[in-house]
């Protein structure tokens, strides 16, 4: 048997009766050779090949650049340390199948759409759209999962992502809270997973026809309440990566039968193929032809489908609800009494321009300070389980003490108090969140900085730097140039 996957029988017959024997031979070919590697460039931080000649120069990591997507990288050799180099614990870049970064593209938002990501852990594709959306605009994601919405705000915090509300409520019940209020909508589906058995061998243990029925049955109600939060001549974005067409065309039939949405054209110059417009002798809508199927073996990556949807009618509005549970979560400007005086104090302690604050809102609970987008607004604000990221906490002297994911996304802005890591032993140090000993600087808190880069911050006390690089941080295992730094 392979070292890598193989394809169970039912697997193997369902795909052979539905795509013919050579594509079920293929599919258990591709399966089980070694998964092919890519990764993708956060070009807000580093360009694409700034980034292949950093991982090789100092990891010895070859990659290659592929044409599309343009910020794209496959990895060559020296995969396993891609997964704990500094540039990714601090989001210079995220590891994902190259065809997981289509659907995005697909929906192609801007900073001045409103867009909702329906089902978003762990936030490969919700890193993405925020990337795409210059780190401004709204970007509401959803996650049912709060397990997963850890992961999920973790990869945001890293990436420094702070356009971002995440609220963590059933995908098909959230149109009573919105009606005709989105944009764009991205719905990358739970799904059974064919696409992606190579990585994820245990679909083998589980996939069944009746457990495809049930997912779809819950892929039809997402669909139908993303189309009654979506605005009339929105855009709507279905991706699974699975391979049935229960999951995927025969649920975009029904909705394009009893719904007012279009099928848009799209572009994608790499393989694939029309969408199924017949399956077992069932005539489908020619539309599906304008969506995408991709297979794995003709990709090296995982198995997509995909089809964009335009609203081209009103629907008719659910009974809205409002979230009425007490939140004490505050959204302010930089100007309101409650903040300006500090957030001067603080511009003048690291040398910021006051003006940079104007760039945000500001979210308080309790002592702690988050901050947003500008544009950021929402009249269901409690229905969230976080909105932007981290920008500090009020002590007791009503100070702002600044938190580490708000310097890194400041950095360019900050002139003062800045301390530069000298050696590997006090990043490793600074890394577990210790105390850099000897440290001869006036005491206060100060930007700490590694080649070039804002790690975090600090404060100098009688004995020296005192990390305060987060706590949520600390498990990644990070290497410079062969040595294991945590």
């Amino acid at each position: 048997m392979s070292p890598y996957s193989h394809v169970s029988d039912k697997i193997y017959n369902y795909l052979a009766d539905t795509f013919g024997e050579e594509a079920a031979k293929n599919y258990r070919d591709f399966v089980e050779k070694e998964p092919s590697k890519y990764i993708r460039v956060n070009e807000r931080k580093i360009k694409r090949k700034a980034l292949a000649d950093q991982l090789f120069e100092t990891y010895g990591i070859k990659t290659e650049s592929v044409s599309y997507p343009t910020n794209a990288l496959k990895i060559n050799d020296g995969f396993d340390y891609a997964g704990s180099t500094l540039e990714i614990a601090f989001g210079f870049y995220y590891m994902q199948a190259l065809t997981s970064m289509l659907p995005p593209l697909f929906l192609n938002p801007s900073e001045k759409d409103i867009v909702l990501d329906l089902c978003s852990a762990p936030g490969s594709k919700t890193t993405q759209l925020a990337e795409m959306m210059n780190n401004k605009g709204i970007l509401v994601v959803n996650e049912l999962e709060i397990d997963r919405i850890k992961a999920l705000v973790f990869n945001l915090d890293k990436m420094n992502f702070l356009n971002c509300g995440v609220v963590n409520r059933r995908g098909e019940i959230l149109s009573k809270y919105y009606d005709s209020h989105f944009d764009k909508i991205l719905i990358d589906a739970p799904c059974s997973g064919l696409g992606i058995i190579q990585k994820k061998n245990e679909i083998n243990n589980w996939w069944s026809l009746e457990r495809v029925k049930n997912l779809s049955e819950l892929q039809n109600k997402l669909l139908v309440s993303a189309i009654k939060m979506l605005k009339v001549d929105g855009e709507l974005v279905y991706s699974t990566c699975t391979l049935t067409p229960e999951e995927n065309e025969l649920i975009i039939n029904k909705i394009l039968l009893k719904y007012p949405v279009d099928v848009e054209e799209v572009y994608l110059p790499l393989k694939h193929h029309k969408g199924l417009t017949t399956y077992k002798d069932e005539k489908l809508d020619r539309r599906l032809s304008k969506a995408i199927r991709i297979f794995p073996w003709e990709t090296d990556s995982d198995g997509f489908f995909l089809i964009k949807l335009k609203k081209t009618e009103e629907t008719k509005a659910l009974e809205q609800l409002k979230w009425e549970k007490h939140f004490s979560l505050t959204m302010h400007t930089h100007s309101d009494r409650i903040l300006n005086q500090k957030l001067k104090r603080l511009a003048e302690e690291f040398g910021i321009e006051e003006d940079v604050f104007s760039n945000y809102k500001f979210l308080l609970k309790r002592n702690d300070i988050y901050f947003t987008s500008t544009e950021w607004s929402d009249e269901n604000l409690g229905l969230f389980h976080r909105v932007g990221t981290k920008f500090g906490t009020i002590d007791k002297n009503g100070n702002i003490v600044l938190h580490s994911f708000a310097a890194q996304i400041l950095q360019e802005s900050i002139t003062k108090n800045i301390y530069n890591i000298k050696s590997l032993d006090e990043l490793r140090i600074y890394l577990m969140g210790a105390l850099i000993p000897n440290v001869q600087l006036p005491s206060g808190q100060y930007v700490v900085i590694f080649n070039n880069y804002v790690l975090g911050t600090g404060v100098v006390i009688k004995n020296g730097l005192k990390s305060r690089y987060p706590r949520s941080s600390r498990t990644q295992t990070i290497r410079i140039k062969g040595q294991k730094i945590q």
